[in-house]
């Protein structure tokens, strides 16, 4: 038996606690996570390993998107091959349009046997939207423009130049 905790990128908490079996796949997982969180199920999702430090690393999607041979999916991972070790992280994210993000930590392992998925713990509402997501690289180049804005207010004048003669 594996205990999850699942938590809700968004400024109230929202988090769930869940109890599965760790020989499930993880598209199981996804499906438990998106009923725990009153989510349809049925939008595109991708678990992504993360460290302690919740740096994103290897994308596992819903679904093989390789044109050919085998590649990873949430199928064809079985969770405890993925979250081998307690404290263990991954990143999930749901919908692509609206970026549900979620942070999911291995916080329990036992050998008592479940047989279906179970919410123990469920705090806080879900939220009616996805907060705006501020990606690192947007946010840069907002400030570059913000601090460099009048550079480029010299070249407005150009079009009044006669250029022909040179």
């Amino acid at each position: 038996m594996y205990k999850v905790r699942a938590i809700l990128d968004v400024e109230e908490d929202v988090i769930r606690t869940l109890m599965f079996d760790e020989n499930s796949s993880l598209e199981k997982l996804h499906f438990d996570i998106a009923k725990a969180f009153d989510l349809e199920g049925n939008e595109m999702a991708s678990f992504y390993k993360s460290d302690h430090e919740w740096n994103q690393g290897l994308e596992i999607p819903l679904f093989n998107m390789a044109e050919a041979g085998e590649e990873l999916s949430m199928a064809s991972c079985i969770t405890k091959d993925i979250l081998a070790n307690k404290n263990d992280k991954l990143i999930y994210v749901y919908d692509f349009l609206q970026m549900w993000t979620f942070y999911i930590e291995l916080i329990e392992t036992s050998n008592e046997i479940i047989s279906e998925t179970k919410t123990i713990l469920s705090v806080g509402e879900m939220p009616n939207e996805a907060p705006e997501k501020v990606f690192e690289s947007d946010q840069l180049l907002n400030d570059f423009n913000d601090d460099n804005h009048d550079m480029f207010n010299d070249f407005e004048d150009l079009d009044s130049l006669d250029l022909d003669n040179f």
